[in-house]
């Protein structure tokens, strides 16, 4: 059974774009894959962080993973954090590394080019390698991510080349290189108020983006005040009408029904009566996670279950750091401490 790893940032309240562009492929996945899904929280302190909201929300992020459906007897969940070898193996990854690949880096050059590069964390351009980490530690052979995502998997499929040349063989791979997973839709889920902008929990207007716990009025609130035209005409065209092409890719995420059949079915209706089914159609997905998450959070389950998580990604996890360890000539061979 091939191995997948997939993570989310546990730096805010997830959106339906990462609902639909990464949650919703983590359900589809786990009945086929031996599947690790991680709360990384590590990736998160790239910026400061209060830290009792940080672990707030680390413990909310893993209660979504559950509520949304995923299952601990068919996949393996767990906190960054607290798998000692992602740290360790990061290090490993950035001393293989070049700067100017990181340098590369469509999220560090827009940050730092914003921001100015002496005033952002040097983690901003070094977290790279800790994502690299995270996937190469189980062996992942696939890897489902947004489409933004798509770069740092290429970074982890050119390390392993490296990694794998320099102290392996051809015969004997000492890392899995990974694939990428894009869905075919919702890969890249647009701001309500902004179509040309992803969908982001950090944009400073609350109407561009939906929460995972966003109040069922104010989700339906939200939708009614979605960006469309003027032409009033229901219809996929992502150049010329990028409001409603990305009302309808988010309707198709929510109902399983194709674009193509819900552009047919609201042919003849007008924005109003479209944007009322597709709040109605976002809130019947999202109530019954967010009842289920507050349920996970009110007692001793998710703990019960991050704790089996963590034990099952550590065993597998040291294993290849050994091997990592091994190859650079780090210790004494076969003696790994954690």
């Amino acid at each position: 059974m091939d191995t997948i790893f997939s993570g989310i940032q546990p730096s805010g309240i997830p959106t339906i774009g990462n609902y639909i562009g990464a949650m919703q492929q983590f359900i589809s996945l786990q009945d086929d894959y031996n599947c690790y899904y991680c709360v990384v929280d590590e990736h998160a302190i790239t910026v400061p962080q209060d830290r009792l909201k940080l672990r707030e929300q680390t413990l909310s992020l893993a209660a979504l993973y559950l509520a949304v459906g995923l299952d601990p007897k068919k996949a393996t969940i767990f906190i960054q954090s607290e798998v000692a070898a992602h740290a360790e193996a990061a290090w490993i990854v950035q001393c293989n590394t070049t700067i100017g690949e990181l340098e590369r880096m469509t999220q560090f050059k827009d940050k730092s080019q914003k921001n100015g590069q002496t005033s952002v964390s040097a983690a901003l351009l070094t977290y790279p390698p800790l994502m690299v980490a995270d996937i190469i530690l189980y062996g992942s052979n696939l890897v489902p991510v947004g489409e933004d995502q798509k770069q740092h998997l290429e970074l982890t499929r050119d390390f392993v080349d490296r990694f794998n040349t320099r102290y392996g063989s051809e015969k004997q791979p000492i890392l899995v290189k990974p694939e990428v997973k894009i869905p075919k839709h919702g890969a890249r889920i647009m701001s309500l108020q902004d179509p040309t902008k992803k969908m982001s929990k950090s944009d400073t207007n609350a109407k561009g983006y939906i929460s995972m716990l966003d109040d069922p009025t104010v989700i339906r609130k939200k939708i009614k005040s979605a960006v469309t035209d003027s032409s009033g005409k229901i219809e996929y065209d992502i150049e010329n009408k990028p409001g409603i092409s990305n009302l309808l890719t988010i309707f198709s995420a929510m109902t399983g029904q194709s674009v193509t059949e819900l552009a047919e079915h609201y042919a003849n209706s007008g924005y109003g009566q479209f944007k009322t089914d597709l709040g109605e159609a976002i809130v019947a997905v999202l109530e019954p996670i967010q009842q289920r998450q507050k349920e996970l959070l009110a007692s001793d389950e998710l703990d019960l279950i991050l704790n089996e998580g963590a034990e099952k990604a550590n065993k597998v996890a040291k294993k290849t750091l050994q091997r990592m360890r091994n190859a650079v000539g780090l210790g004494r061979k076969g003696r790994l401490s954690l």
